[in-house]
């Protein structure tokens, strides 16, 4: 579901794998392994992990020319597009050109003007994209000194030096990404480069911090980019399981009404007007759900004030009330349940109504 309040910038489509980011397709959400490349049935297990998760895309350092050969196997067992992580050695991005559906590299440690065009030379060979990706921990010597410290001209100047050399070698094949840990420089940034050029624009806080903390940064900037339109893909940068940035991406773009998938679950707070622990039903339920793709909205409310609209409003909808809670069905009473039985139920009713959605589009099909 496409939000109708968010005017989305209409960039230029770059192929990533077969995913198209860019040109006001679905905005992806992406990650990146953490295990070591080398180790290729680990780092293809993350990977497969990540795209149950609902990953798009995903990336894999390639530090070195072990990881290189390694990320050859990887890019043979695994379905997911993977885009090769470069840093400091051009040679490692040319040696995987032929097998990565992306090679992200940050021209400000790969160094001189030549050394870029050999990759971009590889790239246009072998038909894959470029991501740009500028960060405020590595911005070029002589922009720290002219600038002092770093901040969004910096970001932004440090992007066009690169768009420059891209646009030299007329190479257009490329997304572009300015990230830095403060929000306010990583937005600025962003919206001052989006009004420069029309090439897609990878989204995210760097180095975000912890679970909570960074999910809340990420949550902040990501969400005002996308709310302005700018951003076509994204990835939440946390420490803590690389799982976890995909379920916060999903849950930024179903907030934002951009894009859905599984179930959404609407709940209040819960008080002391509640007649079930809503807390607790709410967790038991989220971790239930966890392998449905299908979007879905359950909408849970512990009492009668707010209960019977926001659940009418829902697919499936829970009010508390006394003796005992009814339950909505597309927007209709269906029947009144105990609290002791409220998980139970719910999820049996969820999975029959995907179920049945599923057996209806067989028929419609064939």
């Amino acid at each position: 579901m496409m939000s109708n309040w968010i005017t989305r910038k209409e960039t230029k489509a770059v192929d990533v794998g077969g995913v198209i980011v860019g040109g006001k397709k679905p905005i992806s959400i992406q990650s990146m392994t953490n295990t070591n490349t080398c180790d290729v049935l680990s780092t293809v297990k993350q990977i497969n992990d990540l795209q149950a998760a609902g990953a798009d895309i995903v990336r894999v350092s390639v530090p070195g020319f072990d990881e290189a050969a390694a990320f050859k196997e990887i890019k043979k067992i695994v379905t997911i597009p993977l885009v090769a992580d470069i840093h400091f050695d051009y040679k490692i991005a040319l040696a995987v050109a032929d097998t990565a559906d992306c090679l992200r590299i940050n021209p400000g440690n790969i160094g001189k003007e030549s050394k870029v065009n050999e990759v971009i030379q590889a790239a246009i060979h072998n038909n894959v994209p470029i991501r740009v990706g500028v960060n405020a921990g590595s911005l070029e010597k002589d922009l720290q000194k002219k600038y002092g410290e770093p901040n969004a001209d910096a970001l932004v100047e440090s992007a066009l030096r690169h768009v420059e050399i891209l646009d030299k070698f007329n190479f257009h094949n490329y997304k572009m990404s300015l990230k830095a840990s403060n929000i306010e420089m990583t937005v600025e940034a962003y919206r001052k480069i989006s009004k420069l050029i029309d090439q897609p624009l990878h989204l995210g806080i760097t180095e975000a911090g912890s679970y909570r903390a960074g999910t809340v940064k990420s949550s902040i900037g990501v969400g005002m980019l996308l709310s302005e339109g700018i951003g076509d893909t994204i990835r939440i940068s946390l420490a803590s399981d690389p799982i976890d940035e995909i379920k916060i991406g999903w849950d930024i773009l179903k907030s934002l009404n951009i894009r859905s998938r599984g179930v959404k679950i609407i709940a209040c707070p819960s008080c002391s007007r509640q007649n079930f622990n809503v807390i607790e039903v709410v967790n038991e339920l989220e971790s239930r759900f966890e392998d449905i793709t299908e979007d879905i909205e359950v909408a849970i409310i512990g009492c009668y004030v707010n209960g019977p609209g926001e659940s009418k409003a829902a697919d499936i909808g829970l009010t508390g009330a006394s003796p005992r809670n009814l339950l909505y069905v597309d927007g209709s009473p269906d029947k009144k349940i105990s609290s002791e039985n409220l998980v139970e139920e719910i999820e049996d009713k969820v999975r029959e109504k995907i179920a049945l959605r599923q057996s209806v589009e067989i028929i419609a099909r064939s």
